[in-house]
Parts: C-alpha cells; structure tokens; sequence
C-alpha cells in the first residue's frame, strides 16, 4: 500500500542545508570548440553560507573548488556510507561556527579523464575558463569581496594540482589556495606510471593507445587494473607535452617504458615543486597556502607535499602564512579535510 506523507525525506537521505546549493548550466567561449569535442556548456554549483539572504549589504570571500582526475562536479553530491558528502560537511561546518564564504564548485572534466585546470592544445582551455570566465561570472551574480585578496582556490589530487599553479599563474586573481594531496614531485608521483602503463600496452593493446582508448570506450563500467596508469599518463600528457598542433606527445617509449627526456622535461615545468622557484615573487604575495597529505597516500603524493612545502619555504613564504600537516590517511576519504581548510582559508581571506 502507498500512502503519500506531508513531510520531506530526512537524513540518512536528505540533509537540510543551513544555506543552500544553487546550480548553474555555464556556456563557455573558451571551452567552445575545445580539442577533445568535449561540451562547453558546464553545469557550475555556487554554495551559499547560512544568513546570506539575511543581510544584504553582507561581502563574502569566495573559495574556488576544483575536483580530482576522472571528477565531475555532480559528483560532489556523492554519498558514501554513513557520512554527509562534501557540501553538508561545508554546511555543518559553519553552523559550528566556521568562518562563511562563497564555495564555488567548479567541472573541469574532460573525456579523457581531466584537464589539469591548464590551457592546453591537447585538451581545451580550462586555465582560461576559470580564470576569465567563472571569476568574474560568480563575482556578477553573488556579493562576493571581488578581489584577490578575498579569493581563493582549493582542490584534491588534481584539483589540489590545480590549487597550486592557479594563484601563481593568476596571482591578480587569487591570493590564497589549499591543496589536499596535490600532483607535486613529479618523478615519485607520475614516473611509476611509465613502466605499467609500457607493459600494459604491450600485453593487453598491441603497443597502441588507440587500440587501448577503443577497448576502454567499449567495456563502460568494467575496468582492469591497468587502466589507471594508461589513462593517468595519457591525461596528463596531454595536459603538459601536448604539441600546438594537438598532437599528444608522451614522455616514455611506449615499447620499452625508456624515458623520452625531451618530452619528460616539459612535464616537470609543470611541477609546482619546480615551478617554485620561477614563481617566487607570486608564492611570497599569497595570504594562505594549505598543503596537506596522508601519510599512506597509495601515489606517494605525501612525499610531493612535503617536497611542496619546502619548495614553498625557499621561495621566501612566510612559515606564519603557511598550513602544513601530514595526517594518518591514504588518497581516499579526504572529504573530512575540505571543511576545515575552507574554513582556515576563508578566516584569513576575510576582512
């Protein structure tokens, strides 16, 4: 028998937000036309904090969120067993007293699994599409602090890559970031790849990456255990050794794993570790930078924030500026983090 009740679904389902989540379906310019055929209409999800509605002379600082490879951004309403997901983790944060802010929740994805929050040949121009278009679309339609000294950018793994080189490629824009387990130190945490990925090819492709990206298409939802590796090394070349032309070159020989140096020099540029000391001047004009880590992180990425944080400190940041932490954990089952470096960032973004 159904009967139809009067009140709303509650908890474990539904959790009511103290502020809300608003979604946006954003038509990119820059995304138009990208490499990969990808849409260049994106959804967007801006989360507003408790009292928002409530005083309308009220400026908020805005925290730019940017997810890991193979995210998209509807995936933030993900649940996993018994606990809130990320956006009720944010929420109930602040009702606990934590500093408000705009969260802007941003989709970078790509079909091939992400994009780096680079502009790239290979994959399209999201560095741009951040940049130019979200920034100041967001700063339109809410009452955000519209400046870079009350914005800033976050992110996990990818998105914690993207956190890193985001203010300093773009220091007019954002003065403060925290990365959760972030792509840094690039030899321990891509290289590895190269032998599986090799292997992987030769065993189960024929040595060919088409052959590869035609088996995966075909097989939606059943993966094997080389996949990770063959499609993380391909991702990311196209991220950072595409040439202009599209074509992606990768920084191994795909028959004996052996190290194409030429190629491989180009991904390090990337590496925030490296890109340290290029970029000093922009390191040292941040307000706050969060690095963060498991200790069992699976990609070794605990040894990249640790390289990070030095690499930090030797461009001149003030240790007072500085958030870092090794924490027991691996890669997975970060979301209890974002709360509490949301909150850190917006403290010292607001006025």
């Amino acid at each position: 028998m159904h009967e139809e009740g009067s009140g709303a679904i509650g908890p474990p389902w539904a959790h009511e937000l103290a502020g809300r989540l608003e979604e946006h379906a954003f038509d990119s310019q820059a995304l138009t036309g990208n490499p990969l055929g990808d849409p260049h209409r994106r959804p967007l999800l801006v989360q507003l904090p408790p009292g928002y509605d409530d005083d309308p002379g009220r400026r908020y600082p805005t925290i730019f969120v940017l997810q890991g490879l193979t995210g998209q951004v509807d995936m933030w309403r993900n649940r996993k067993a018994f606990q809130p997901n990320v956006p009720e983790r944010i929420d109930a944060a602040w009702r606990g007293g934590v500093p408000p802010a705009i969260v802007v929740y941003v989709d970078a994805w790509t079909r091939l699994g992400g994009s780096q929050f680079l502009d790239s040949p290979g994959t399209g121009r999201y560095h741009t599409y951040l940049c130019d278009e979200l920034v100041p679309f967001v700063d339109d339609r809410y009452r955000t602090l519209a400046s870079r000294a009350h914005r800033g950018v976050a992110g996990k793994s990818s998105g914690g890559y993207g956190a890193m080189v985001t203010p300093i490629l773009r220091p007019d824009l954002f003065s403060a970031l925290a990365t959760h387990a972030g792509d840094a130190l690039f030899e321990v945490a891509y290289w590895p790849d190269a032998r599986e990925a090799a292997r992987a090819l030769r065993d189960e492709h024929d040595g060919s990456y088409d052959a590869f990206w035609t088996d995966f298409a075909a097989r939606r939802g059943r993966t094997k255990p080389s996949d990770g590796a063959l499609l993380n090394m391909y991702c990311m070349a196209a991220c950072y050794s595409a040439d202009a032309d599209g074509s992606v070159r990768l920084p191994f020989d795909t028959a004996t794993g052996e190290m194409v140096r030429e190629i491989w020099e180009r991904w390090l540029a990337w590496d925030p570790v490296r890109m340290a000391e290029g970029k000093a001047d922009a390191l040292r004009s941040l307000r706050a930078i969060w690095i963060d880590a498991g200790r069992s992180d699976q990609y070794y990425l605990d040894l990249g924030a640790q390289a990070y944080h030095a690499a930090v400190l030797r461009a001149g940041v003030d240790e007072s500026a500085v958030r870092f932490e090794l924490f027991d954990g691996t890669h997975a089952d970060l979301e209890w983090r974002y709360p509490m470096a949301i909150g850190w960032l917006a403290e010292r973004l607001s006025p």
